[in-house]
């Protein structure tokens, strides 16, 4: 009777698309469509549920598009806004970090920008400033997720809002992707920071941009979020955990809460691991 028991359990885990160690261990309940957790550190799997499926990833695509940034310029750069950087993120409904037409910032000040309010405008003013243009911009991009190994990834804009033409990536290739930029010291500091200022310059007003990562600080150290109707509610997370480095990804989430509650069900689940044990 318990062989029987532990098979079925092992089939409806199949079933529910999960695979690798968490057919031998107790699953953490996750509402995520794709999900992936690696230890860094041990170089283990923690968790997969249909990492290797195609799907939207919304705004985790601006961690490409700051990859991107980091090898086409320089912190101390200038853009100038535009009135079309505006237009683009306010006529699609995109969240924005709130610049304006005419504005002067630096290219730290819009990484911040980028990836802690999920600025569309910003991603908007650095793929037209170091494209040149949006087109080549988003061709730098698939040319880095190909040379960085992510076969199954291709982006057909810088801030993965919904655009015909198939943008996709996965769960594995997104842990991948975090596991490289986590090598940027620059990236991974505007990632785990909770907020940034920007003083007043000239005629415009300063900013106070708010990283809309609900696990920062304490419970993650970055990296982003996401959310387009068609792609869910996305995460992508590094934290600390008895002293092991887990990057999870979780994509297609049912809701803000619910990305959050699974992302705290795994890394429970992960602590678990890899605490020590009598023997």
């Amino acid at each position: 009777m318990r062989m029987v028991t532990v098979l079925l359990l092992a089939a409806l885990l199949t079933a529910a698309g999960l695979t690798g160690p968490a057919l031998a261990r107790t699953a953490p309940l996750v509402t995520a469509k794709e999900v992936y957790l690696v230890d860094v550190t041990s170089g283990t799997v923690q968790f997969a549920k249909r990492e290797t499926r195609r799907a939207p990833v919304a705004s985790l695509t601006k961690i490409m598009t700051a990859y991107v940034v980091r090898h086409s310029a320089s912190l101390d750069d200038v853009v100038t806004v535009s009135r079309a950087d505006v237009r683009h993120a306010a006529s699609s409904g995109a969240t924005r970090a709130g610049l304006r037409a005419g504005e002067r910032l630096t290219v730290r000040d819009l990484l911040y920008a980028l990836l802690l309010p999920s600025g569309a405008d910003a991603s908007n003013a650095l793929a037209r400033r170091y494209g040149p243009g949006v087109q080549r911009f988003v061709a730098k991009m698939n040319r880095a997720a190909a040379a960085l190994g992510l076969r199954d990834t291709v982006y057909t804009n810088p801030d993965g809002l919904p655009q015909t033409g198939g943008d996709h990536s996965t769960a594995r290739d997104q842990v991948a992707l975090a596991r490289i930029v986590l090598k940027d010291p620059v990236i991974a500091a505007v990632v785990r920071t909770p907020r940034h200022a920007v003083t007043r310059t000239g005629a415009h007003r300063a900013h106070a941009w708010h990283n809309t990562n609900r696990l920062l600080p304490g419970e993650a150290e970055g990296l982003k979020t996401g959310y387009t109707r068609a792609a869910g509610y996305c995460l992508m997370f590094v934290s600390v955990v008895g002293g092991h480095t887990m990057v999870g990804v979780l994509l297609g989430d049912t809701s803000d809460a619910a990305r959050y509650r699974t992302a705290r069900r795994l890394l429970t689940t992960a602590t678990a691991r890899a605490a020590p044990r009598d023997v």
